[in-house]
């Protein structure tokens, strides 16, 4: 059997681990998930749940059938962005493995990982990305050896965003999926005017910004506007910032593929705004199963096998983690 590499990623809510073959080959995760009983994630709350989670996950994935330890061949963890005590966690876990295993260590910038874990799954080749997650919302493209960011949220992340507007609403952690339902609950009572529950739109040329969105949405729902009609709208609104920037990307670089990254990317309605943008210019829209697009173990490994396939690993003395690193710090090596 072939080797693999395998992936430890915990950024933010997710400890996770998963592995991808050597030849590319996938292999899901398994995860464990923090989940505050109230409020957002407290980075030290979130960082004791995943040390009290990492052996159990461990024992998972040595029970997995097909999976055998002789057969890892690196050891890769997101070394940055991220909540600084969450990092910790799993750079302590994967430099251990390192170690015991006696195998390379590879740190990896958990944003490129969404790329590369897109590009696996959906076959694209040079998209744009459009990059939506909890703490990130950037526009994202490959130029001259680094995956460069052409535009991204100057306040807060647009999962954040949601997640923020449900827990004011009394909308558990994550938010995002009861505002799709909302939202679509809305539709089917008839679609509302625009005009009605209109909000700001956050597009200041290739940036955007939500805390303007959010704050307007809130006072909405207080003006007695129903909440699922106040959802569709933030929907509305929201996403429509999102794709027009990914559109002025495609327009600037001449690329023809939109891949959508990152845990914001499961939502449908964004998918179809997505996919009828592209249509209209002749391009196409990509999206990895739901699985990748959360934070995952296996897109860890898979950015990992490709650094790793080029020869590239990190000295335990350097895998310091690194909270701020910006998807334009890596590197790009590898076609």
């Amino acid at each position: 059997m072939s080797g693999l590499v395998l992936g430890i990623e915990s950024t933010a809510h997710t400890l996770s681990i998963g592995s991808v073959g050597m030849d590319g080959t996938l292999h899901p995760s398994i995860s464990a998930v923090f989940l505050p009983e109230e409020g957002g994630i407290h980075p030290r709350e979130a960082a004791d749940h995943h040390s009290d989670s990492a052996s159990t996950l461990l024992t998972k994935i040595s029970e997995r059938g097909g999976f055998e330890w002789n057969r890892v061949e690196a050891v890769a963890f997101s070394q940055g962005p991220g909540l600084g005590p969450c990092l910790r966690i799993g750079a302590s876990v994967a430099r251990s493995l390192s170690v015991r295993l006696d195998v390379p260590l590879v740190g990896v910038n958990h944003c490129v990982a969404h790329i590369e874990i897109g590009r696996n799954q959906t076959g694209c080749i040079d998209p744009v990305l459009l990059y939506v997650s909890g703490g990130n919302t950037q526009v994202i493209a490959r130029a001259e050896g680094r995956y460069r960011v052409l535009g991204e949220t100057l306040d807060i992340g647009i999962g954040n965003m949601l997640d923020k507007f449900a827990r004011t609403h009394g909308i558990p952690f994550p938010g995002g999926p009861e505002i799709e339902r909302l939202a679509d609950a809305c539709l089917q009572e008839g679609p509302p005017s625009l005009d009605d529950v209109l909000l700001p739109y956050g597009v200041h040329g290739m940036d955007i910004a939500f805390s303007g969105i959010l704050t307007s949405a809130v006072q909405k729902v207080r003006d007695g506007i129903p909440l699922r009609v106040v959802c569709w709208s933030l929907q509305e609104h929201a996403f429509a910032t999102c794709v027009e920037v990914a559109e002025r990307a495609l327009a600037h670089t001449g690329k023809t593929e939109l891949l959508l990254g990152g845990g914001v990317a499961c939502n449908g309605r964004l998918r179809r705004m997505a996919q009828k943008m592209c249509i209209d210019r002749g391009g196409s829209a990509h999206w990895p199963d739901n699985a990748y697009c959360v934070d995952n173990g296996t897109m860890i490994a898979e950015l990992g096998r490709r650094m790793h396939q080029c020869g590239i690993s990190t000295r335990v003395e350097d895998s310091a983690i690194n909270p701020s690193l910006r998807t334009d710090n890596t590197s790009v090596a590898w076609a």
